[in-house]
């Protein structure tokens, strides 16, 4: 009988021994690797460009790892350079991104009458990053179910606001938006007038709350709405689901205060606009930068102190098997957890009578050093090679570690390798790292049967 160990499949043989069947966070990995691939051929065909040109390797190899991503950075503006063709292609690696491919094979096999095997189920806990496979088929199919009730609804109330401006092109922005918005990927139809995006709506709250709100409802994962539908009440959630809920609405409320209160007096960003408008777009900004990458204020024209936020922000992202990037908001909590234990002396990491497993703030601990030390390689580097001041590189590069999508408008300025440089980011966010290292660097779950001396060392 199958069974998953170590991030990968495995069952019992004859005489009893482990056999590895497959490494599912391997099969995701590429999945996500093949389909990147695949949109970057159908993107580099002339058909897909309004040129009648191919935009080439790059640029295609580049747009669709961030749609995949669901990043949102671009060195291409989407609706003036990609035709319908294109824009469909972007959509879908957009949905299959946010979705996560092995969620897709899933509904397929759902549609045909296919029982999900053993395997498969164990396959689609890793891909949702579950604990164990309880009701996994019902997750996933919620979690489509949830994915497309929550777009169609954005859809009809973008629909309905772009209306007076696009006639029936405003079902086509409408929806195109509503699913890059929920997906957390940042793309947009609206061209490249003012500072792009959002920012002709900045004085429009029905679509810049409809908008945040479907960036919320994809970023705090399947598995939490999940629970929110059959619990009904917050007492009733599992500790992880509170976790993601009070850490999420804290980052959003503390972010909006912040860029409130720093921005209120830039005429490059707040300045101008009334006390309502600042408060709803300083919202906005708190809520798009963790995951999405849609704008509605200049964010190089952002003071650098909230540019260096912006980074902290984007570095965090979202929750668990949602559709958004970085270190996660669950693990920023256990490191202030951790950091809690350690201020009072404690070796066990508590929280309301609960004790986190050391293996879990071990991982936590071990994502925020690599993903720090990718970051300041890679922005360094971009900094560097490019000639561009360090908090611009640093915020693109924070950008895509964390597939947020936001730019200060250097991105389509940088070098080749820079490009491929933040491909590579955008990927390794997405896929995470930990999960490629389960993938890719794991001897098939082998551990050390040494068991070594202690040896004391000084901390601090």
């Amino acid at each position: 009988m199958p069974f998953l160990w170590n991030g990968e499949v495995w069952e019992m043989s004859g005489r009893g021994r482990r056999r590895r069947v497959v490494n599912s966070t391997r099969v995701i990995a590429l999945s996500f690797a093949g389909v990147i691939l695949m949109g970057a051929l159908l993107l580099m065909l002339p058909i897909s460009s309004r040129s009648g040109v191919s935009c080439g390797p790059i640029t295609a190899l580049f747009t669709a790892t961030s749609a995949t991503c669901v990043t949102g950075l671009i060195v291409v503006d989407t609706l003036t350079q990609f035709t319908l063709f294109g824009q469909v292609v972007i959509l879908a690696l957009i949905q299959l991104g946010g979705l996560g491919f092995m969620s897709v094979i899933f509904l397929l096999a759902s549609l045909v009458k296919k029982r999900m095997s053993l395997s498969q189920r164990l396959m689609m806990v890793s891909a949702f990053n579950l604990n164990d496979m309880h009701d996994v088929a019902r997750l996933v199919g919620g979690a489509f179910r949830l994915t497309f009730l929550v777009e169609g609804m954005g859809a009809i109330v973008l629909t309905a606001c772009f209306w007076p401006c696009y006639g029936l092109g405003a079902i086509w922005k409408g929806v195109f938006n509503a699913v890059s918005a929920f997906c957390n990927a940042g793309f947009d139809l609206l061209g490249p007038d003012g500072l792009g995006s959002l920012s002709t709506y900045s004085d429009n709250p029905v679509v810049l709350l409809t908008v945040a709100c479907l960036i919320v409802c994809g970023g705090l994962g399947f598995f939490v709405w999940e629970e929110i539908i059959h619990k009904k009440s917050f007492h009733r959630l599992s500790l992880y689901s509170q976790m993601v809920i009070v850490i999420t609405a804290s980052l959003i409320v503390g972010g909006m205060l912040f860029f409130l209160l720093v921005e209120h007096d830039n005429p490059e960003t707040l300045v101008g606009m009334p006390w309502w408008q600042q408060g709803l777009n300083a919202l906005f900004q708190s809520i798009t930068l963790r995951t999405a990458g849609f704008l509605s204020i200049s964010q190089g024209g952002l003071r650098e102190v909230s540019q260096f936020v912006c980074v902290l922000f984007m570095l965090v992202g979202g929750s668990a098997g949602s559709t958004a990037g970085g270190i996660k908001t669950v693990t920023l909590g256990v490191l202030v957890l951790a950091m809690r234990a350690g201020l009072h002396g404690r070796s066990e990491v508590t929280i309301r009578g609960r004790t986190i497993p050391l293996t879990k703030v071990l991982s936590a601990v071990t994502l925020v050093l690599v993903v720090s030390v990718m970051f300041l390689f890679s922005s360094i580097t971009i900094s560097v090679v490019d000639e561009v001041p360090y908090l611009s590189a640093a915020f693109e590069t924070a950008s895509a570690l964390g597939t947020v999508g936001l730019t200060t408008g250097i991105t389509p300025t940088l070098s080749t390798f820079s490009h491929l440089l933040l491909v590579a980011m955008m990927y390794l966010g997405r896929v995470g790292v930990l999960s490629l290292s389960v993938a890719f660097l794991t001897q098939g779950g082998r551990q050390s049967r040494i068991s070594y001396p202690e040896s004391d060392v000084m901390i601090g």
